[in-house]
């Protein structure tokens, strides 16, 4: 019977996670993220992002260490809540949000690659949307990201780390004409309101934290594809924290390097700048000029291309990990005759994600922050707390350092993040949830399993 391979290692687990964080991420989002607060003040939700990020990577390290198989999240939730039990509905109500939060975050990449490819081909745009022209695009660059994943799983090794490669290089363009021409004056001009803490600072701060969570998001991308990483107990949770620390220095950097040659105020609010859609290709044109500009801004299309392939290559392994386990539809638990790789699973993500792409920017950022935070992200924290009770003889390679401090931490991010988004993104999470748990009902009383099975489970296994 087919099966994955263990073809990762260090390098291509790490490539993949930081293809993923530094694709389109820092170059859309710096303009929205300094019109959150009106300014450099701004910088301070980024910082709550990473004080979020840092004790969630460590949740990441040792669930992924522990129970390296393909799915990441879902296989944690249904191991950490009782894989007879609690477990089925937590790990169902985590595909059904990533079928639509995983094609959202892809989709953000295509709209990323839009709005710098609008800057060599004018057009791609119609305000917040994809013109007609920019969805013939849109769509091109879907087949294409599927066409490049219709392999085996060692040539995307090899094709993950020539993409890192490029986006490295691109980053480093950035950081190093950025610092040649940093100036202090510029990057901390504050506003003379800057630090007047009311209600509106409070939201204002929720939604650059929740900016600065989607740059982060991809640390732990490594861990949807556990089956397929060579010495997963070492290697998942070295490549989940040294990402995390690597890219939040380049960051800082990109950021720096940006607003300190760049009069904030001519992309903020990014709603009255034309130019904030392809902020660094505007950086670069105001440095070197045009041609320079142009082909700078080729490379930032290239680390789009990055962050979609690495989105898609770990999410296309969820529906086929959760198939796989008898908790989704069996033909996504297909593997290709002779590449050996989920193509059903593919397919189905891949397909949606290029008509997410269709939608505003802010919708795909709010939506699928709020989707991820309720299911994954809280609830591994649960899963961690949960297996330490009930599993404590469980192999763990690598533990959390601080337990429980961490978890904590993590927590208390996710609900202040949570509580400040939108009041119809957060209704339209309460109603996707909801009609989560009605699926799984549906799910399981078609098939005779947990809740309505004829004999009662146990939880969690008793040796």
């Amino acid at each position: 019977m087919p099966h994955l391979e263990r073809r990762l290692g260090l390098l291509p687990a790490t490539a993949l996670n930081m293809a993923n964080m530094l694709g389109a991420g820092p170059f859309i989002t710096i303009s929205t993220l300094m019109s959150a607060l009106g300014g450099p003040q701004s910088m301070l939700g980024w910082l709550i992002a990473l004080l979020i990020a840092l004790p969630d990577g460590l949740v990441w390290a040792e669930l992924g260490a522990a129970m390296p198989g393909s799915g990441g999240t879902f296989r944690y939730l249904l191991e950490g809540f009782g894989a007879r039990t609690w477990g089925r509905l937590m790990a169902f109500l985590f595909l059904a949000q990533l079928l639509v939060s995983g094609p959202l975050e892809i989709a953000s990449g295509y709209i990323g690659f839009l709005r710098y490819l609008g800057y060599l081909w004018p057009g791609m745009m119609d305000g917040n949307l994809p013109s007609r022209k920019g969805g013939a695009v849109l769509v091109v660059l879907g087949v294409a990201m599927i066409a490049l994943l219709y392999r085996r799983i060692e040539g995307i090794g090899r094709l993950t780390v020539a993409l890192w490669i490029g986006v490295v290089i691109t980053v480093a363009g950035v950081l190093a004409t950025g610092l040649w021409h940093f100036d202090a004056k510029l990057a901390f001009d504050m506003p003379p309101d800057a630090w007047h803490f009311n209600w509106g600072f409070a939201m204002g701060l929720g939604v650059a934290a929740r900016t600065g969570i989607y740059d982060f998001l991809g640390y732990y991308d490594i861990c949807y594809l556990g089956d397929e990483v060579k010495e997963p107990g070492k290697n998942i949770p070295r490549s989940v924290l040294l990402s995390l620390v690597v890219v939040a220095v380049i960051y800082v950097g990109v950021n720096l390097s940006i607003t300190g040659t760049m009069p904030w105020r001519t992309f903020v609010p990014e709603s009255a700048h034309p130019e904030a859609l392809h902020i660094v290709s505007a950086f670069m044109e105001r440095l070197h000029g045009k041609k320079v500009a142009m082909a700078f801004t080729v490379m930032v299309l290239w680390t789009c291309v990055g962050s979609c392939f690495a989105l898609l290559l770990g999410y296309s392994r969820i529906p086929y990990a959760a198939a796989k386990d008898g908790i989704f539809f069996r033909i996504f638990a297909r593997l290709h005759p002779t590449g050996r790789f989920p193509h059903v699973s593919l397919l189905l993500i891949g397909a949606l994600a290029i008509a997410a792409g269709f939608l505003k920017f802010s919708v795909v950022l709010d939506t699928l922050v709020a989707l991820r935070i309720v299911v994954q992200f809280l609830g591994q924290v649960v899963a961690v707390v949960l297996l330490r009770r009930h599993r404590p003889g469980m192999k763990r390679p690598f533990r959390m350092w601080l337990y429980p401090l961490p978890l904590v931490v993590a927590t208390a991010g996710w609900l202040f993040v949570f509580a400040t988004l939108d009041t119809a993104v957060l209704k339209f999470t309460g109603a996707a949830m909801a009609a989560g748990v009605g699926a799984f009902l549906g799910w399981s009383r078609w098939n005779r399993t947990w809740p309505f099975d004829a004999k009662p489970s146990e939880s969690w296994p008793t040796r």
